[in-house]
């Protein structure tokens, strides 16, 4: 009788004491299978399914211990199917088919004529003046002398004790002869030349004895005395042809009355808008133009 009472407190005493919980499962993997295969069902492990339930619905929570004598009820239960999303398998499978999508940018509602609506009107941007340097002075001055030949330009000169640079003493230096007029491109380019040396020394007054009759053989000296900081001005003989051919008649050195015709028929007066800031008028006395 005691030994049978001995060994029933022994198998009270194991059924009392508290079990050792065991160890939590690993989590489980999700299968995925195609949509015309079937999954296999598992066969069912004493007490698996349900801590497999219990760590899919709370993952945090820990299994339940479970006693000796109790014998849970196998439930096999089919895995339920998760279809593959647009992502991948595993980690950002999720369909993005229900993603939401960005905010078109609003349209413009046409008005009642059909034309789109003015936009708002733009601030205007402030003006900014930039004050302008004042001119500087002009170096000195470059004068050309505008006449026929016969028109005075020579006496002139003499009268006012000027030395210019003049094409007919330039021939005379080039050729010995100052009625050569078969190289006027060279004489010419001879002659700026001297002026422009004449410029780049910064001589104040530079006189030009020639002939000067167009606007187009005048424009080469303005454009060069502009372009060192000279001003430029004009002295107009304004001299009747029939004047000029009667002293053309008294000289050594006499042109041809053709030409002399030919020189007046084209000679243009000098203007300001050519680049002149000065221009000076000559012209013959009474006495002299009623005697000619």
């Amino acid at each position: 009788m005691r030994k049978w009472m001995r060994e029933r407190l022994k198998r009270r005493k194991k059924t009392d004491a508290p079990q050792p919980a065991e160890p939590a499962q690993a989590p489980l993997q999700p299968a995925y299978f195609d949509a015309h295969e079937a999954p296999a069902a598992e066969p069912a492990q004493d007490a698996e399914p349900e801590v497999a339930a219990a760590e899919e619905a709370e993952p945090s929570a820990e299994a339940a211990p479970v006693s000796r004598d109790s014998e849970p009820a196998a439930e096999t239960a089919a895995p339920r199917r998760r279809r593959r999303g647009r992502g991948g398998r595993g980690r950002g499978g999720r369909s993005t088919r229900g993603a939401a999508q960005p905010a078109a940018a609003p349209v413009p509602a046409p008005s009642a004529e059909g034309a789109e609506t003015p936009a708002p009107p733009q601030p205007a941007a402030a003006q900014v003046e930039i004050p302008v340097a004042p001119p500087r002075p002009p170096k000195g001055s470059v004068i050309l002398a505008i006449g026929l030949p016969g028109s005075g330009k020579s006496s002139w000169f003499k009268r006012n004790n000027i030395t210019p640079l003049s094409s007919d003493v330039l021939r005379m230096l080039l050729f010995d002869d100052a009625q050569e007029q078969r190289f006027q491109d060279l004489v010419f380019s001879n002659l700026r030349s001297m002026l422009k040396a004449r410029l780049i020394a910064r001589r104040p007054l530079n006189y030009v004895d020639a002939t000067n009759l167009t606007p187009h053989e005048r424009h080469n000296w303005i454009k060069l005395a502009k372009d060192y900081g000279y001003e430029v001005q004009a002295v107009y003989f304004d001299v009747p042809v029939e004047v000029c051919l009667e002293r053309n008649r008294r000289r050594d050195r006499v042109v041809d009355e053709d030409i002399m015709r030919k020189m007046a028929a084209k000679m243009k007066a000098p203007t300001f808008e050519e680049g002149f800031s000065k221009v000076t008028v000559v012209r013959v006395k009474k006495k002299e133009a009623e005697a000619s």
